[in-house]
């Protein structure tokens, strides 16, 4: 059902007044589901009362906003299997640094009032937000946005694809030529910092009018280094300080500050400081740490950017024109401008347009940018063709199904798009770790600072004021803030060019904590539709002869046992012939003419009843049984000549799948409403040695939760309706992309290809992801677990070493660096060869 409106109103009164929310419910089906959910929500701490309304589809509730959110209530319907009434919006954010902007911008959005969730990812530069519509609306949440101190722009979107890349090559040249000019100042300061190395001792002598004339020449020079080159660091630390907050931007505007203005008290009132060596200038510190900074900035923005390389290429696949038919003309018109019925004229080595099925023609299909599959598809006439595939021989005509956001290929962008944007588990520990440290980091830098201007060796003041600067500018929230999302974009978006759709970050996460793996068999493993397999003839008719009749009979059935008898005749080139005098027997079979001979096609109950002399075959109907195979007699003239069977037939790759997954340490279980005979007829074929058969389509999900209640991780591959339940209840739940759009939407991963392999290479991809993931982190971690007691002098009493801030900046502004370098390490991550 359409998810209606929702509205949330406050009530007043005094003291901590209750407020009440009506919310619209999907996925109720009987007045037992509403009376299920009452119970849940009314469980719920802080929830005073609450009716739900099964004709209307509404939940009202009255509760305390101290003890409870909106967004509980969301995710306790959502577990009682219904869905509520919320939208989501993707907003694009400019200006975030570090992980502690992460923290700041999803308090801002979660305290607009009818916000339910916001997940932020720094990588992405975007937001993803579900809200109550009728409440609140997305200018309202942008604004929550700009208050926070942060601009809004477009989402990720094929449309600002362009304008983003432009928009961050500007930005680069930018930082770039701050570094430059940061450079070109820094470099002689620093060597003016230290005469005595350059020969110019003797002249620019401690305490003397021409060294404090170079000093305050030197203080000019990198004022416009601090302002111009720095001022993004400025911007930054004012906006969070408008917010009672800190983030990477405090850090660095108050290190390079304190350094600056420290050097231009010194050069101004040197007689303030009780000994002349205090006077001392570190305008070097400025200039260069500016620079290294601003540099480590432009390169992090360059690598961020080859993260999101697969969003680019699945948007560039999209053909710009289409050739379209209309009133008996041909017309190249812009791709946007199809619509759903056009006939569509797709030439040699062309790419298809938009979805739909071929009307005229046939050819062969490249495939390989949607699915993963590189040997070209033979298509003719019914079959689907998708949108961005590219036509390799011949020409055709195909109607459009689907076009816009419909097509396979959009849906295939907007999915990536929100698994980019999404976190998984281990990110939102990061994150809260983050919104702590850049406090933490200012008050380990007082702290140092009190403790060398306390107990430190002389000159006091001016190894305070070092360790100081150095504490606050090596400190890097920007390498845990990219720790986790750069990995995760890489990640999905190789997925995608594998033909695996992940939906969400938490998917990814438990895909490699698996160790079973249930696999539905019809579809999944087989192929999902009966073929012929054998035929067993007495001797007295040929094999062809047996067939023959048998198809004849067949002809025009819509039973999928008789399609695949029928099918399988015309394979083998067998002309048909008209069949008299049909008869359908209830239970038993058919009985008919066909070429003036009288036939019986059915089972043993058939043969029995009519007398038919079986000898020795029915040895062989038992074997054919017990390989999973549906046995048919065929009796001539009251004689019988044999006999046809058909089998859902196993895919040509599961067996080597199911290899793969066994090599990756998985358990393999295969679960089907198949008898036992028949279930452990395909287990063997295909290796698998535990099944659960004859299990009926709503126990799947119950047989699930066993082998959860076993201690195992598990995931649940499927393709039918039936399969939706038991997709949900796995931890993970994969859906093969030929299946149903419910067992889809109820997948956390979707394999475009209906081909087993891709189950393996999911869950590497997931392995080498998370791989990569944490070693980001333990990068992010020890950097900052040993760069900043270095920086605030612990080697000092041990081996008289002192870190420089120049050492310091240029330290931070590559340890962030390092992080996305290895995230991208990621593009070059291919699944292995299947064995076969």
């Amino acid at each position: 059902m359409d998810m209606m409106q929702t509205a949330e109103r406050e009530k007043t009164g005094g003291g901590a007044p209750p407020r009440s929310i009506t919310l619209a419910i999907a996925g109720m089906t009987c007045a037992s589901c509403a009376r299920r959910l009452k119970k849940r929500l009314g469980s719920m701490p802080g929830v005073k009362s609450v009716v739900v309304n099964f004709a209307r589809a509404e939940a009202f509730i009255t509760y305390d906003p101290a003890e409870v959110a909106t967004g509980d209530f969301t995710a306790v319907i959502r577990d009682a299997g219904f869905e509520a009434g919320v939208s989501c919006a993707t907003i694009g954010i400019k200006g975030m640094r570090c992980a502690s902007c992460v923290i700041k911008i999803e308090d801002a959005l979660k305290a607009v009032p009818g916000v339910v969730g916001a997940t932020v990812n720094t990588a992405a530069e975007s937001a993803r937000v579900e809200y109550l519509p009728g409440f609140t609306e997305v200018n309202k949440i942008e604004d929550a946005v700009k208050g926070a101190g942060y601009s809004t722009g477009s989402p990720p979107g094929e449309e600002s694809e362009d304008k983003e890349q432009a928009a961050r090559q500007r930005e680069y040249k930018t930082l770039m030529k701050k570094f430059w000019f940061s450079i070109a100042v820094g470099i002689p300061v620093m060597v003016l910092s230290y005469p005595a190395y350059i020969g110019l001792g003797d002249v620019l002598v401690k305490g003397s009018t021409a060294l404090r004339v170079v000093w305050a020449l030197m203080g000019l020079a990198t004022l416009p280094v601090l302002f111009w080159a720095g001022n993004q660091f400025f911007i930054g630390a004012w906006n969070s300080f408008k917010h009672r907050s800190a983030d990477m931007h405090t850090l660095i505007a108050i290190g390079t500050s304190s350094a600056w203005i420290y050097s231009t008290v010194a050069v101004l009132f040197p007689w303030i400081f009780p000994r002349p060596e205090l006077a001392d200038v570190f305008y070097d510190v400025t200039a260069v740490v500016t620079g290294l900074v601003v540099l480590g900035m432009a390169l992090e923005l360059r690598a961020r950017s080859r993260t999101n390389e697969a969003i680019k290429k699945l948007m560039s696949l999209q053909a710009r024109t289409a050739r379209v038919i209309r009133d008996g003309v041909e017309s190249d018109i812009p791709v946007e401008e199809v619509l759903v019925g056009d006939t569509i004229i797709v030439r040699p080595g062309e790419k298809v347009p938009v979805d739909g099925v071929i009307t005229e023609g046939s050819s062969a299909l490249d495939e390989s940018m949607v699915t993963g599959e590189s040997i070209p598809i033979e298509k003719a006439d019914g079959d689907e063709v998708i949108g961005a595939t590219i036509n390799k021989t011949g020409s055709f005509r195909f109607k459009a199904s689907k076009v816009g956001k419909d097509t396979l290929l959009s849906q295939i962008i907007r999915m990536v798009q929100e698994a980019q944007g999404s976190k998984a588990p281990i990110q939102r520990v990061v994150d809260q770790v983050a919104g702590y440290f850049v406090p933490a980091v200012m008050i380990i830098g007082i702290f140092a600072f009190m403790a060398w201007f306390t107990f430190g060796p002389e000159p006091q003041l001016i190894y305070a004021v070092v360790v100081f600067v150095s504490v606050l500018i090596i400190a890097c929230p920007c390498a845990l803030g990219l720790a986790t999302p750069t990995s995760l974009m890489v990640g999905v978006g190789k997925g995608a060019e594998n033909g695996i759709l992940i939906k969400s970050g938490d998917a990814l996460e438990t895909a490699h904590k698996l160790n079973a793996i249930v696999l539905d068999k019809t579809g999944t493993i087989t192929k999902g539709k009966p073929a012929l397999t054998d035929v067993v003839v007495t001797g007295e008719v040929s094999e062809n002869e047996v067939l023959l009749y048998a198809a004849s009979v067949e002809r025009g059935s819509e039973h999928p046992l008789g399609e695949a008898i029928v099918e399988g005749a015309k394979e083998r080139g067998l002309e048909l012939m008209e069949a008299g005098k049909f008869n359908a027997i209830p239970g038993h079979g058919v009985e008919a003419e066909v070429g003036g001979r009288r036939l019986l096609l059915g089972n043993l109950k058939l043969m029995n009843a009519k007398a038919i002399d079986l000898g020795d075959i029915e040895s062989e109907a038992a074997r054919l049984a017990d390989e999973g195979k549906t046995p048919m007699y065929v009796a001539v003239d009251e004689r019988l000549a044999g006999i046809i069977a058909v089998a859902d037939t196993v895919k040509e790759d599961s067996r080597d799948a199911i290899k793969a997954l066994q090599r990756l340490g998985l358990e393999v279980v295969m679960i089907t409403g198949d008898n036992e005979r028949t279930a452990r007829a395909i287990a063997k074929e295909v290796g698998i040695d535990r099944i659960m058969a004859e299990v009926v389509p709503e126990d799947k999900a119950h047989q699930i939760q066993l082998l959860q209640l076993e201690g195992k991780k598990v995931a649940m591959v499927g393709d039918g309706i039936n399969d939706a339940p038991a997709l949900a209840q796995a931890d993970v739940g994969m859906a093969i992309g030929t299946g149903t759009d419910v067992a889809i939407e109820a997948s956390d991963i979707t394999l475009v290809k209906g081909s087993l392999s891709k189950v393996a290479t999911a869950i590497e991809l997931s392995r080498g992801t998370m791989r990569n993931i944490k070693q980001n982190l333990f990068g992010a971690f020890i950097y900052n677990g040993l760069g900043i007691p270095v920086a605030a002098g612990l080697l000092y009493p041990l081996f008289g070493l002192l870190l420089s801030p120049i050492i310091a900046g240029a330290a931070m502004a590559f340890s962030s660096l390092t992080v996305v370098t290895n995230a991208n390490r990621l593009r070059m991550w291919k699944p292995r060869e299947v064995k076969r």
